[in-house]
């Protein structure tokens, strides 16, 4: 129910914010999620002269080499241009949210205090909202293909169950509406952009 709320207001966010007479928007893909199998796509609008509205979004919901690492995630950020709206420099302050359900990965990864060796032997289920800031540039490749390069860091909470198993249904009552807070890089993105 909150997640269906959450969808509804962003819809309506972005209705709302699109202006009318926009000069430019784009349409964009990040080429790393690509190449780690996470369809994604991106748009971007003009809303002043320095000032841009990007909403971006992923989805996976497949399942390779019986590893499960199922999530969608929604990120609206907005950007402040140094010099003018899609060329250069900007600032850009961002919000995101999602769920995941994960499992059956093989890492011993430890990460600014996040744990992620536990995936090999047991699944987690559960959504994460969060916040943070970035500064990406933006090449022009030519009159309507741009190519960005963005990184962020921030805030992300997590609630979640942890099952025994990475492939059973049952929880243990101590692994129920777990919590986790978690600070460090929220975006790395190196994208290929259609400008209209």
């Amino acid at each position: 129910m909150y997640f269906k709320r959450l969808t509804a207001i962003l819809a309506l966010l972005f209705l709302l914010v699109i202006p009318a007479g926009a000069q430019k928007f784009g349409i964009k893909s990040n080429l790393i999620s690509d190449a780690v199998t996470t369809p994604n796509l991106g748009i971007e609008f003009r809303m002043a002269p320095k000032w841009t509205m990007d909403i971006s979004g992923q989805l996976n919901a497949w399942n390779i080499h019986e590893r499960r690492w199922r999530h969608w995630m929604v990120q609206p950020e907005a950007r402040w241009w140094i010099c003018e709206a899609f060329q250069g420099n900007f600032l850009a302050l961002h919000a995101l949210g999602g769920q995941y359900n994960v499992g059956n990965i093989n890492t011993n990864v430890k990460f600014l205090g996040s744990d992620f060796s536990g995936l090999k032997d047991h699944r987690y289920q559960g959504w994460a909202i969060g916040a943070g800031i970035g500064w990406g540039h933006d090449w022009i490749l030519a009159k309507h293909w741009n190519i960005e390069l963005e990184i962020g860091i921030g805030w992300i909470y997590t609630r979640f169950n942890r099952y025994p198993c990475t492939v059973c249904g049952s929880i243990p009552d101590e692994d129920r509406n777990l919590h986790h807070n978690y600070f460090g890089p929220t975006k790395f993105s190196l994208a290929i952009e259609y400008i209209f």
